[in-house]
C-alpha cells in the first residue's frame, strides 16, 4: 500500500512491509537507491537486524530524506540523570519482593527524557540480551530535542496522559490503554499536553514479535491487523536541534543545524507501531483451574532457548471468569522467570490495596508470591458463578534473567518497606481431615 499524507494516519498489520510518501513522487519506483532521486532526496537504509538475518526475521526500511542523517557534529557525553543500563551493577540482586508507589508529577518543567528513571534491568546491551526497565513522569514537551536508543527497542506503556510521538517515520498518538514501540535507532520527539506518566521496557534482545499460538489455533490474543504503523510525515525545520542518543548504556548528545525528522518517504518493516490493548482477544478456561499467565502474552522477544523468552509483555485486561471449583485469582507461585508488574488503571485482582495505578512491583526468580491475605480470603469465600473482572489493566514485563534493581530504586521514598506484610497472618492448614 502507498499513502500520501502530511497528517497523522496509520497503516495496519504487524510487521508488514509498507510503503508511504508524504509528497507525491518522493518514493522511488523499482529502485531503492537511484543514481539521482527525482526530488533530490537522500536514500538511507535503516537496518534493525543483521543484513543476513533470515527473511522472516529481517527488519529494515529505506528512508528518503531532505538531508543525510550523517550530517552532524560529534556526540559528546550528556547528563546521565537517573537513567541506567546493563550490566546493572550498582546494587546486588535481591531475592526480596519489592513494590513501589507511583512516581510523583514533577514540580519543575520536565520533558520525557529528563523524566526517565531506571528501576532495574538484566543482561547487557553490549551482548544484546536482557532488558532495561524505566518509568517516566513529565509535564512538558520536548522542544528542539530528539532522542533515540542504539541499545534496544523501546516498548512504551502510557499510564497517565497522552503521548504524541513524532518520529522519523511518522506520528503516533499513544494514550493510556495503548502501547507504542519505537525500534532501535529511530529518532523521535515526545510532545505532551499536561502531566504524563508511564513505563518503558528497553529490549536489548531480539525485536518483539507476536507469540506463536500453538494449540490455540489461528485466532486469539493480539491480532496482526490491529497493529498500526504511521504514514510518512516530515518537518522541514532549519534551526538547531539537539539529538540525544543512548549508546552502550551512556547518554550522548550533539546538535544538528536542522531537524532530522525530515524523512519524506519510506518503505520497509523497521518502523514504529502502536496497539490498542482493548483489542486483545483474551483466552481463558471454561472448565476448571487458573491457566498460566502466558495466555495473556501480547508480544514476545525470544531467546536462544525455545519457549523461554528474553522478554514477554503480558497484560491482565477485563475478562470473564467462569472456572468451577477453582481459586480464581493468580495462585501462589514461584517462577524461574522474573516479573516486573505495573498497573495502568483500576485494581489488580490479586491485590486488595497498595498496588496503585502508576506503581510497580518486582518478583524475582523463585521468590514466592501471590495474592495478599484480603484477596485470598475474598476468593475462597466467593460464590463461584460467572463474573467479569472490569475496569482494570495490569501488565508484566517477564524475563528469563534476574532483574537487578538500581540503587535509586532501592533508596527512593516510593519504595514500600512493608510490602512483605501483605503475606502475614495466613492461618495454618490442617494435615488431617
Amino acid at each position: 500500500m502507498t499513502t500520501r499524507s502530511n497528517a497523522p494516519a496509520y497503516l495496519t498489520g504487524f510487521g508488514a512491509h509498507v510503503q508511504t510518501e508524504a509528497v507525491e513522487g518522493a518514493l522511488p519506483v523499482g529502485r531503492n537507491s537511484p543514481q539521482r532521486h527525482p526530488l533530490g532526496l537522500y536514500a538511507e537504509q535503516l537496518s534493525g537486524t543483521a543484513f543476513t538475518a533470515p527473511r522472516s526475521e529481517n527488519r529494515r526500511s529505506w528512508l528518503y530524506r531532505l538531508r543525510p542523517s550523517a550530517q552532524h557534529p560529534p556526540y559528546t557525553p550528556f547528563d546521565q540523570g537517573r537513567v541506567r543500563s546493563g550490566p546493572f551493577e550498582e546494587a546486588p540482586p535481591t531475592p526480596n519482593r519489592l513494590r513501589w508507589d507511583p512516581l510523583p508529577t514533577p514540580g519543575a518543567p520536565t520533558d520525557w527524557v529528563e523524566g526517565l528513571v531506571t528501576y532495574g534491568g538484566c543482561g547487557d546491551a553490549a551482548t544484546q540480551a536482557g532488558v532495561g526497565i524505566h518509568l517516566y513522569a513529565a509535564n512538558r514537551s520536548m522542544t528542539d530535542r530528539l532522542f533515540y536508543c542504539a541499545d534496544g527497542e523501546l516498548l512504551i506503556v502510557p499510564q497517565e496522559g497522552v503521548l504524541t510521538l513524532r518520529t522519523e517515520l511518522g506520528v503516533l498518538e499513544a494514550p493510556p490503554g495503548h502501547v507504542a514501540v519505537i525500534p532501535r535507532g529511530v529518532r523521535f520527539r515526545v510532545e505532551v499536553d499536561g502531566p504524563v506518566r508511564g513505563y518503558v521496557c528497553e529490549n536489548y534482545g531480539a525485536p518483539f514479535r507476536l507469540p506463536d499460538l500453538g494449540p490455540i489455533g489461528a485466532n486469539g490474543l493480539a491480532n496482526p491487523r490491529d497493529f498500526e504503523t504511521p504514514v510518512a510525515w516530515f518537518e522541514d525545520v532549519d534551526r538547531p536541534t539537539q539529538v540525544i542518543q543512548k549508546f552502550q548504556g551512556r547518554l550522548y548528545a550533539t546538535t544538528f543545524d536542522h531537524s532530522p525528522l525530515d524523512v519524506v518517504a519510506w518503505h520497509g518493516n523497521h518502523a514504529p507501531y502502536r496497539y490498542d490493548l482493548a483489542r486483545f482477544n483474551t483466552i481463558n478456561t471454561v472448565s476448571y483451574d487458573h491457566p498460566d499467565p502466558s495466555i495473556f502474552t501480547v508480544l514476545t522477544s525470544p531467546s536462544d532457548t525455545p519457549g523461554t523468552a528474553n522478554c514477554d509483555f503480558v497484560i491482565f485486561p477485563p475478562r470473564w471468569m467462569v472456572a468451577e471449583d477453582t481459586f480464581r485469582p493468580p495462585w501462589f507461585h514461584r517462577n524461574v522467570m522474573s516479573e516486573f508488574m505495573g498497573l495502568v488503571h483500576g485494581a489488580y485482582d490479586a491485590k486488595e490495596g497498595g498496588f496503585a495505578p502508576g506503581g510497580a512491583s518486582l518478583h524475582n526468580c523463585m521468590s514466592g508470591h501471590g495474592p495478599d491475605q484480603a484477596s485470598y480470603d475474598k476468593a475462597v469465600q466467593a460464590e463461584l458463578k460467572p463474573h467479569k473482572i472490569e475496569n482494570t489493566l495490569a501488565f508484566m514485563f517477564e524475563t528469563r534473567w534476574v532483574i537487578r534493581p538500581t540503587a535509586w530504586a532501592l533508596q527512593t521514598p516510593q519504595m514500600q518497606l512493608d510490602y512483605d506484610d501483605v503475606w502475614t497472618g495466613f492461618e495454618k492448614g490442617r494435615a488431617t481431615p
